[in-house]
Order: C-alpha cells, then sequence, then structure tokens
C-alpha cells in the first residue's frame, strides 16, 4: 500500500473537487471553486463522516479552504497544478510517515538500518520524487481520462457536463 485509507479518500475526493470545479456547468448559488460535501460524495463510495474528518485536516494544513452557510462548502486553497500529492499526504499522516521503517521499527535509519532498510531504498526513493511531482491537475486528469475510457470515449474528448483535460489543467482559485 503505497497510502493510508485517509490519504487515499483524500487524493480521491480532491480529484472529484476539481473535476467538479473545472466543470462547465457551475453549480448555482455558489461561491467560485466552493462544493459541498454531500456532491463530493454522492455517487462515490467515498464514506461522508471520514470524509469530513480528512477535509478537516487538509484545512488545518493549508491544502483546502471551508466556508459555512448558503454557497459555502470546501474549494482548493491553491490552483491545483500547485497543489502536490507530498502537500496532500502531509496533511493528512505527517511528513514521518512516509520515512516509516517498511519492517515497522521505531529506530531505523542509515545509520541504524533494519533488515529491509537498503532493499526499500530506491524505492522510498521513488515515492518521494512521484508526491513531489505529481500534482492534484494530474491526478485529476487521470481520473476524467479512465472515466472517458470507461465510458468508451477516447480519453481527451468530452463527455456531457464533464470538464475536458485542459479545462482541468487551467483551472485555477478565485
Amino acid at each position: 500500500m503505497i497510502f493510508t485509507n485517509p490519504s487515499e479518500y483524500a487524493i480521491r475526493a480532491l480529484s472529484e473537487l476539481v473535476l467538479i470545479v473545472a466543470d462547465p456547468a457551475p453549480e448555482k448559488r455558489r461561491k467560485p471553486g466552493f462544493v459541498m460535501l454531500d456532491r463530493l460524495v454522492e455517487n462515490s463510495e467515498l464514506p461522508r463522516e471520514f470524509l469530513a474528518k480528512i477535509f478537516r485536516s487538509l484545512v488545518e494544513g493549508g491544502v483546502l479552504r471551508s466556508a459555512k452557510g448558503p454557497g459555502g462548502g470546501f474549494a482548493l486553497a491553491r490552483p491545483p497544478h500547485e497543489i502536490t500529492l507530498n502537500q496532500v499526504v502531509d496533511a493528512i499522516d505527517g511528513t514521518c510517515r512516509a520515512d516509516a521503517c517498511v519492517v515497522g521499527l521505531g529506530h531505523c535509519s542509515d545509520s541504524m538500518p533494519c533488515p529491509q532498510h537498503d532493499l526499500f531504498r530506491p524505492i522510498r526513493q521513488r515515492r518521494k520524487e512521484y508526491l513531489a511531482t505529481t500534482t492534484l491537475a494530474d491526478t485529476a486528469a487521470s481520473r476524467l481520462a479512465k472515466r472517458r475510457t470507461t465510458a468508451g470515449a477516447a480519453p481527451n474528448t468530452s463527455l456531457p457536463g464533464q470538464a475536458t483535460l485542459s479545462q482541468i489543467r487551467d483551472s485555477a482559485v478565485r
């Protein structure tokens, strides 16, 4: 498992948020960029109460903004191409989780390695690089391409009521 369950849910929900915000037919009576939690969980397997807890952590971590009342909800704190998966995972799991010992030892480092330390070093490095260079715009575009392929359309074509890849890449928080 590359991600903890909370981090996986966060990435999935944030990717969905990017797609909803980039949708050419925005929801009425909403502040630009804001999406209600109920809208994010409809037609998905994301558990609402668990996601609410995760989103609080993302607000505290500076990944999301929140607004209460009519027209409120959650919005990205920055454009999706500026938010890396590393920032999302750090907000959910903390920075030390990424460097945790693969065997589960409390003290594992280059100077005091566990039996698997050297074997997993390149994997840890590639994971760090992936998290540091992959953005929410990337995950949303990938999610959209997969939906289009599943629906029988070419990955770069438009489906009714869905954003295009260029809309995702160009979307920004207002």
